[in-house]
């Protein structure tokens, strides 16, 4: 560990490029499938992936729609005018020799999205996003001296989005992306499961006393918030220590070892000259008219900072909010809840979500099937008018989620509903108090312990169905006990 004196003495600088696998049915410019996830090697490949000679690719235009919603969901709008390019470079798996991106004129240009970081908000810019095809898969199988390649991904849609080199700690990279993330999946754009590949981050560190940027390496193909805040701290403490011994920072390109928590060196860093860009012949330009983009802006669903705001009429801290937010099924039901039924069964029934949310470190969990509002509602009510205790509606919740059906007749198969008969209930008040006098006459002298172990005898002689706070109240008001407040 360096000395945080030492450390402080730097100035880190972070930017981020993510990688986003775009939700279309086809890939980019073939007809083929783009769900790879369980299909065996080369099971979804045209000749277009090939590269074969002669081959024509033709422009999804469902993924041109998601790239204009991701520019929405960026803080932006999508540029009019936009081209494909090749960007020529050589490995086994890209049988083209070139992959199809878009280099000087992207179909999304400067954006901003807010994060926070310790409850405070930071403005983080966005550069541009581009569209571009991903390269296939090499494989290297152990104890052997060849190598395999997959091309499944070949040709899969995907949108690059590059940040300013606005992050100076890696808390603040790690709620970049996970703000992105929340983002692709609110804006319907990605499946967004990192482990999957849906989302992969390139992380670009630099470190440096004075005013200029320092020399910056990229750790590459990043898929968890927490390897994106590691590799960053990870990389801040090598190049410092790099740096004081008097020796270079190499840029470079470098891996990721999630066993060893380190980065490790993989080969020299590229620059745009290497690539020989150069317009695609094959594709012609994009040209978006007005009426297209405004019929995906009037489509565009509710985003993460909409909920938010909506979520301020119920009072949840950031942390419940971030919680809620996780799932967005659940913070769509909750916001239905709230308009429909008000902030205090929202509030109720969002802490019941939260019991199955995922946390940002696992967000490819799959939430626990949400129950119809309805439901959820009459649950939520059942609760308020103390039919229900708490413990009994979350049992409730267990049975709804599984199985469905109807609260009220779930809880009575169960005997959870609690009797709120004032008469009933007053009527087995006099009995324990009649049964135990000593207690009576404690709680009378101002021991209010005592009321515990009378409301329990009082439950325990309706077998579980009275009311606790009821019942409470009924002893107070037979032994006489002057009102609080």
């Amino acid at each position: 560990m360096i000395d945080p004196k030492l450390k402080a003495q730097y100035t880190t600088t972070i930017g981020i490029e993510c990688h986003v696998q775009l939700k279309t049915n086809t890939k980019l410019f073939s007809a083929v499938g783009n769900d790879a996830r369980e299909a065996p090697a080369n099971s979804l490949v045209s000749h277009i992936d090939f590269g074969l000679p002669g081959a024509l690719p033709v422009l999804n235009k469902e993924a041109l729609t998601l790239a204009v919603k991701a520019a929405f969901a960026l803080g932006t709008e999508p540029e009019r005018f936009s081209k494909f390019d090749r960007k020529h470079y050589f490995y086994p798996d890209l049988p083209k020799g070139y992959q199809i991106t878009q280099f000087d004129e992207p179909i999304i240009g400067k954006g901003a999205i807010t994060i926070q970081v310790d409850g405070q908000p930071k403005l983080i810019g966005i550069t541009r996003a581009h569209m571009e095809e991903d390269a296939g898969k090499s494989t290297h199988p152990a104890g052997t001296d060849y190598s395999l390649v997959d091309l499944n991904r070949a040709g899969t849609p995907l949108l690059e989005i590059v940040s300013e080199p606005d992050m100076h700690t890696s808390a603040e990279a790690k709620a970049y992306a996970y703000e992105l993330y929340l983002r692709m999946r609110y804006a319907e754009v990605s499946e967004a499961n990192l482990y999957y590949g849906n989302m992969r981050f390139d992380v670009n560190v630099s470190v440096s006393k004075t005013d200029q940027l320092g020399t910056r390496s990229e750790t590459k193909n990043l898929n968890s918030f927490r390897s994106v805040e590691k590799a960053v701290d990870y990389e801040v403490e090598r190049q410092i220590n790099v740096l004081e011994r008097g020796e270079s920072v190499v840029q470079e390109t470098r891996g990721w070892n999630d066993d060893k928590q380190a980065t490790f060196s993989q080969r020299s860093k590229e620059n745009a000259d290497d690539y020989r860009y150069m317009p695609d012949p094959d594709i012609p330009p994009v040209e978006l008219d007005e009426a297209f983009i405004a019929a995906i802006k009037a489509d565009m669903p509710l985003l993460p900072d909409d909920y938010r705001s909506k979520f301020a009429a119920i009072d949840f801290d950031g942390k419940v909010v971030a919680d809620i937010l996780a799932v967005p099924e659940s913070a769509k039901l909750v916001a239905q809840i709230l308009d429909t039924a008000g902030p205090e069964h929202a509030r109720r029934i969002a802490f019941w979500l939260m019991l199955n949310t995922p946390t940002d470190e696992e967000p490819t969990v799959t939430a626990a099937p949400i129950a119809p509002a309805e439901q959820l509602i009459k649950l939520s009510q059942l609760v308020a008018d103390n039919k229900l205790s708490s413990t009994a509606a979350k049992e409730v919740l267990a049975v709804l989620q599984q199985q469905g059906g109807d609260v009220e007749a779930i809880a009575t198969s169960k005997n959870l509903m609690q009797e709120s008969d004032e008469n009933a209930i007053a009527a087995i008040v006099t009995e324990v108090l009649a049964a135990n006098p000593k207690a009576a006459e404690d709680v009378k002298n101002g021991e209010m312990k005592a009321i515990g172990f009378l409301v329990g005898q009082v439950m325990k002689q309706s077998q579980g169905k009275a009311n606790p706070a009821l019942a409470q109240q009924l002893i107070k008001r037979q032994l006489a006990l002057p009102k609080e407040g």
